[in-house]
């Protein structure tokens, strides 16, 4: 009997930005509206979860989107940017680095391995891409989301500024290097 998650990449169109931008929102609140002002919150998602704004990140062809659906409904997805240069310094190469900028999943789905279904679905397609890095910034007080990218080797490497509204926060630059690259 096979699964009823399904892991796909994104199309992209104005129905998925649609569900992007939706999902995006939601979960986003779920994990951070108890820590920052309701003004910073709205600023925030006003201004990275618009569906113009998801159809446009969408169509950026360094950008890739996995979707998390059980049934025919979307409970996850992960935001990948190919060659990233999240914690290089400029004159560095940035060519094979994949860098995971959303992994969200709805809280109702939150400790069912969805997660780690959408971890491995991204470590696998950035094998397939032959990239020699996965990175990410965690926000540094997310303990939960620090030890699950830690249960899959991610280790700290640096750390930058994350604005979320007016509140200038610091996200932990997490890397996980790839065999034999």
């Amino acid at each position: 009997m096979s699964s009823p998650l399904r892991i796909s990449l994104a199309k992209a169109n104005a129905a998925t930005a649609a569900q992007l931008a939706d999902l995006g929102r939601q979960t986003f609140q779920e994990a951070f509206g108890a820590s920052c002002s309701p003004a910073d919150l709205a600023a925030y998602l006003a201004e990275n979860f618009g569906p113009d704004i998801q159809l446009a990140e969408l169509q950026d062809r360094e950008n890739t989107f996995l979707l998390a659906h059980m049934q025919a409904e979307l409970v996850g997805y992960a935001k990948l940017r190919d060659n990233s240069a999240l914690g290089l310094p400029a004159d560095q190469d940035q060519a094979g680095r994949l860098e995971i900028q959303r992994l969200y999943v709805r809280d109702d789905w939150q400790g069912t391995g969805l997660g780690a279904a959408l971890m491995r679905g991204i470590l696998a397609l950035a094998e397939q891409l032959h990239c020699s890095a996965v990175v990410l910034g965690v926000w540094e007080k997310n303990d939960r989301a620090r030890a699950f990218y830690q249960r899959f080797g991610f280790r700290a490497v640096g750390q930058h500024e994350f604005r979320l509204g007016q509140d200038v926060q610091t996200d932990l630059i997490l890397r996980k290097g790839l065999a034999g690259r």
